[in-house]
């Protein structure tokens, strides 16, 4: 690592995570790692999970799960997205399930030689976004991929208000699902409706799966007692006093109002640390610095309340400053903080209490 701005992963805490979520929901645990694990590495966060138990992965595209393949994975592998019908071969020969959402899709998928495909059939509960609606239109697409040789493997839908306490819509959905299930009339091996959230409050005795994704790192609304797994690091590379009056940075949106220790971190937008950060903490030597000026591309401005040696550890998130805090302040979410952080940034990974790898993909590339 030759920037000192890293994202430092603790592989041990996360396959804490995915033991005690098996113990929580009793079923097989489906471990998503869509947008390369939520920008953790997917093949390393796969790898964890893979060691604690989860029995399936899923992805959002056939180009993430090919990748997961290419890296070495040889588990069960579920497309949760849309997959190009022409794309029939391509998903056969990555051993790939994919989701069957629409009669037109199906009949797409079927003008190839769907042999040996394997499927999920998507069920529309509310979400309105992808998947069947109608229950006649979706058996009798089940029954022309039946009768084409597919493999219809498992049966889904997802939940889209599991977040919020009052379940009322998260009943509502399931009891649609249970629906759809049972008017199939056919053995899933693969029953799942359960995301995060709702693993952690909703047991049934239909589904046998639970597809867990952003409570691998530990963010659940409803329990504190997860693993956190994943920080945000920087350092600090200059240190000056800047006298009162003088303003900082692009567009001069700072001006300090008295002898102010202004610290200088490569860390910027590029990096996906977004310019809404302007104002917000971080934690450095002890004391909260405040960031003050814009944000820049490659470097940001740290107000502190005492000089501090060169190359001192910057906390963008961590054990200071949580992940659902920062997303807070940012009126966003814990999963867009993480998937923004750039492939520039490097991955440091923790297993088996060591460090295992620095993961740089730029770095990566640019060696090759």
């Amino acid at each position: 690592m030759y920037r000192r701005t890293w994202m430092e992963i603790n592989l041990d805490q996360i396959a804490e995570n995915v033991r005690k979520i098996g113990d929580i929901c009793h079923k097989k645990v489906i471990a998503v790692l869509k947008a390369d694990a939520y920008g953790c590495g997917d093949i390393q966060v796969c790898r964890a999970c893979e060691e604690a138990g989860a029995q399936m992965v899923a992805v959002s595209s056939l180009d993430e799960a090919m990748i997961l393949r290419n890296e070495g994975y040889t588990g069960k592998l579920l497309i949760l997205g849309m997959s190009d019908p022409d794309d029939v071969e391509d998903l056969k020969k990555a051993d790939a399930a994919t989701a069957a959402y629409s009669s037109a899709w199906v009949d797409e998928v079927l003008k190839h030689d769907a042999r040996g495909l394997k499927v999920h059939l998507a069920v529309d509960t509310g979400m309105n976004r992808i998947g069947f609606k109608d229950l006649d239109e979706m058996r009798a697409a089940l029954q022309k991929m039946l009768d084409a040789g597919v493999i219809v493997e498992g049966i889904f839908t997802h939940f889209y208000c599991s977040d919020i306490p009052d379940h009322v819509i998260t009943d509502r959905q399931f009891a649609a699902f249970d629906e759809a299930v049972k008017a199939m009339h056919y053995p899933f091996e693969w029953i799942h409706c359960d995301n995060s959230d709702a693993t952690l409050f909703h047991q049934d005795p239909l589904s046998n799966a639970c597809r867990v994704g952003i409570t691998l790192y530990g963010i659940s609304p409803y329990r504190n007692d997860f693993a956190h797994p994943i920080s945000l690091y920087s350092a600090v590379y200059m240190c000056k006093h800047v006298p009162a009056g003088e303003t900082i940075g692009y567009g001069a949106t700072y001006t300090t109002t008295g002898d102010e220790i202004i610290g200088t971190a490569p860390i910027g937008y590029a990096d996906g640390l977004i310019r809404a950060n302007q104002g917000r903490k971080v934690y450095v030597d002890g004391q909260y610095g405040t960031i003050v000026g814009r944000v820049c591309m490659d470097q940001v401005m740290i107000r502190l309340d005492h000089e501090v040696p060169m190359g001192t550890k910057v906390e963008i998130f961590g054990p200071h400053i949580s992940l659902e805090e920062m997303a807070a302040d940012l009126h966003t979410i814990p999963y867009e903080v993480i998937c923004l952080i750039s492939g520039r940034v490097t991955r440091r990974y923790i297993w088996h209490g060591q460090l295992m790898q620095e993961q740089n993909d730029r770095l990566i590339r640019s060696e090759a």
